[in-house]
Formats: structure tokens, sequence, C-alpha cells
């Protein structure tokens, strides 16, 4: 295999995943990131089997389990806490060959963070990378990975004549973490909902969940976080007891509003030797549950791909043909289940519709067991 050189561009999952893994095949890495220090953006994820099975060939699963949690079931509840239906997270598993692990992202990218370090990966944090910067970089180096995230891509910029603009979805999260006495919670993700309104609960530990409260609302920036967090309470005051227990005790910088937005899928994510990966090539809304997901898949595909191939136009010409279909399929779900929670209708799935356990499963572990 033909040594490479590589700058990536942001240390978020899929930067630090890509990072890790091309330099575990010998290829020289530099990530340079615009913050001071690692930024958590979102208060956790739930990585599915595909996400736990790119863990393991990075050799991070034993580490990501240690510092996460295990699930047995998502729970579907009314907003009084009547359990409508469940998914078979134990189950889910089974079927896939591989684990589902909740984790706060704080602690995913401090996993990630720390694997790099052992590796002898640095990170050139406080260095903005413009236009311009890419430009000296693709001279400089063999491969210029963009993995700059969703809102504000320089590296998807420079591949588009014309601005590419994530669209607001007409959603707001407001996301946080709350600490419990252990027991409070049962071990199960716990998905609430009411005619427009949303309140999600996931467990991490005995001890530990994140949560998100969404609704329906005009794209208004000039709401302050302290608004948006009163808004909260507001809405969700009458919900169920579990409900009010994770407001009661929310880490309070941890709360934080996002207004949701997602790509529209791209006619392409590389330009001679500048590809974006990630949410710069294919954000998804928080309701797929595929965001960490894909961009973790994203990284160990195209690090399989450099390995077989020496060529980088066939690679990164590959590597859009074999996870545009996909990254769609995530995208496309995203958008239908937000359009069903926050039209003010009434819906009854937790999984999409008609889907089985089998047919989920093999959905997502899709071009990785293969």
């Amino acid at each position: 295999m033909q040594k490479k050189r590589i700058a990536i561009i942001g240390a978020g999952v899929a930067g630090m995943a890509l990072a890790l893994l091309a330099s575990k095949q010998g290829h020289e890495v530099q990530v340079y990131e615009r913050a001071a220090a690692h930024r958590v953006m979102g208060a956790g994820v739930t990585l599915w089997p595909n996400a736990m099975f790119v863990l393991e060939q990075m050799g991070l699963a034993s580490d990501i389990i240690r510092a996460g949690g295990t699930p047995e079931f998502v729970c579907q509840y009314d907003r009084s806490g009547n359990r409508q239906n469940a998914l078979d997270i134990d189950e889910l598993n089974r079927l896939s060959g591989h684990a589902t692990v909740t984790i706060l992202r704080r602690d995913l990218i401090h996993v990630l963070g720390d694997a790099l370090s052992a590796q002898g990966v640095s990170i050139a944090f406080a260095t903005t990378v413009t236009e311009q910067d890419i430009d000296k970089l693709r001279q400089t180096y063999d491969l210029v990975v963009g993995a700059d995230g969703r809102m504000h891509s320089v590296a998807r910029e420079a591949l588009f004549t014309s601005p590419v603009s994530p669209c607001y979805q007409g959603f707001i999260n407001v996301i946080g973490i709350s600490q419990l006495e252990p027991g409070t919670l049962p071990n199960s993700i716990g998905d609430f909902r009411y005619p427009g309104e949303r309140f999600g609960i996931v467990p991490v530990k005995p001890q530990t969940c994140y949560w998100a409260g969404a609704w329906r609302t005009p794209l208004d920036k000039s709401c302050s976080q302290r608004d948006w967090l009163c808004e909260l309470k507001q809405r969700f005051g009458g919900w169920t007891e579990a409900v009010q227990s994770v407001l009661r005790h929310a880490e309070p910088g941890s709360v934080r509003a996002i207004f949701v937005h997602d790509l529209d899928p791209l006619p392409y994510w590389h330009k001679g030797n500048v590809v974006v990966i990630g949410d710069a090539a294919h954000a998804a809304l928080p309701t797929s549950g595929q965001g960490a997901c894909q961009a973790l898949e994203d990284a160990w595909l195209l690090s399989c791909l450099m390995s077989q191939q020496h060529d980088l136009s066939v690679v990164l010409g590959r590597f859009y043909q074999l996870r545009i279909e996909k990254v769609t399929m995530a995208q496309n779900a995203g958008r239908q289940l937000a359009q069903q929670l926050f039209s003010g209708h009434r819906e009854e799935s937790t999984a999409p519709s008609g889907v089985s356990l089998a047919q989920l499963s093999q959905l997502w572990m899709q071009g990785l067991n293969a």
C-alpha cells in the first residue's frame, strides 16, 4: 500500500476516526481544528450495531462499552407515561452481531482523542482553515479531508461554485445531561410523544442520562438559551414524572438549544484530492438516529478503499458510489420521522413503517458484513 500524506480538517467523530484508521495503516496524518480544545456538539449519541462494528475494527469497542451504557429496549410512551410499544434492542443486537451503546458525546470524543494520542497523531487546535488554506493544503498533501461539520464546512464550500446551505427543518432540540439517583430510570431509551412535541431520554449509566425536548418553531436566534430552557420547562411541565425528573436534575452547563438543520443529498463529495465526509457531506436529522454512526462508516470505508487502491481519484469516486445510497436513506428516514412527529398528527411506530427487526438490522449493517 502506498503511504500518503493526509490533512484532516475537523476533530469531530468523523475526522478523528479517519485519522486513527489512516494512521494505523501507516499514512502520515495531520488534523486541524479551529477550536482551542475538543468541542462537544450535542449531549450524547446512540451507537447502533453498525457504528460498533466500525469501533471494533478500530480496537475501541471495549473502551466505548466501558464508558457508555447498553440499553435493552426503545420504549415509546405518550406524554403521561403510558407505554405504547417497544423495540427490542437485545434482539436487534443478536441479529446484527454487534452491541448497541449509548454514550455521552464528551466521553466518545475523549476515547477517540486518547486513541489518537496513543497513536502519535497530533491535532493542531486553534487553527482556522480558510478556502485559501485549502488550496495550499491540496498542494502539500496527497489528500485533504473536510470533516468540518454540517453548518460551516469550508471544505464543502471549496467543492461547489454555488454555496451549499444546510436546510432548517422547522424544529428545535433543547438538549442536556442529567445526573439522577441510581435506579430512577429503567435501562431503556424512553421516547415520549404528543402530537407536535417529543421528549427523549437516553440512559448511559444508572445515574446518568442525556435527553432532548423538541417541537416545531420558526428559526429565531434572538432568543437566549435561558429563554429556550424556560419554554422547555413550560411545554413539558405537565408530562410524566420521568421527564420532570431529568429536567429537575439537568447539568446547567449541558443545556443547549439547537435549530435542527440537515443537508439535501449532494451530487458529489470530492474534487481533485479534496473530499468531505461525515456531516460535511451528508448531515442527517437527529431523528435518523444515525449521524455519528454514518460518520464512523465513512471513516472506515474510506480507509479500507485507500488500503486497496493507490489511485485517489478511483478511491474517492468509489467512496461516493458505495456510500450515497445508504446515507441518503438515513437522511430521508430522519426527515420522514420529523414530519410525522412535528406535523401534529399521532404516530405510533418506533422503527421505519413496516420494517421488522431483521430488516432494520440488514439496513444498518448494509455494506459492512458483506
